[in-house]
């Protein structure tokens, strides 16, 4: 939210009311996804806020390839490849996991 002034004001829930160690487990995610919503919402630009991560990955695969620029390109697909099979096999294993659960209530 912004005051009048312009100035951005925090919603109570970003404010430390407790000590960490005293939220559980889904709070301390809760928070911390407002406050990367928050901080997203106040980047003007995201290609220019992650470039230095994306020219980070890029080196490593190009290491990783000996310095080929086509082997690298095909480390980096296989990278990506390897992530969405993980991610398909979570998306599996958790709707099988619901499946399970529905049919034993």
């Amino acid at each position: 939210m912004r005051q009048a002034t312009g100035a951005i004001v925090r919603p109570a829930l970003l404010t430390r009311s407790r000590p960490v160690d005293a939220l559980t487990a889904q709070e301390r995610t809760l928070r911390a996804r407002l406050a990367a919503h928050d901080s997203w919402a106040q980047t003007a630009d995201r290609t220019a806020r992650t470039a230095a991560a994306r020219a980070a990955l890029d080196a490593k695969f190009l290491e990783q390839a000996g310095g080929d620029p086509v082997r690298a390109e095909h480390l980096r697909k296989a990278h990506y490849a390897r992530m969405a099979l993980k991610s398909a096999q979570a998306r599996r294993h958790n709707r099988e996991a619901r499946a399970a659960a529905e049919t034993a209530t």
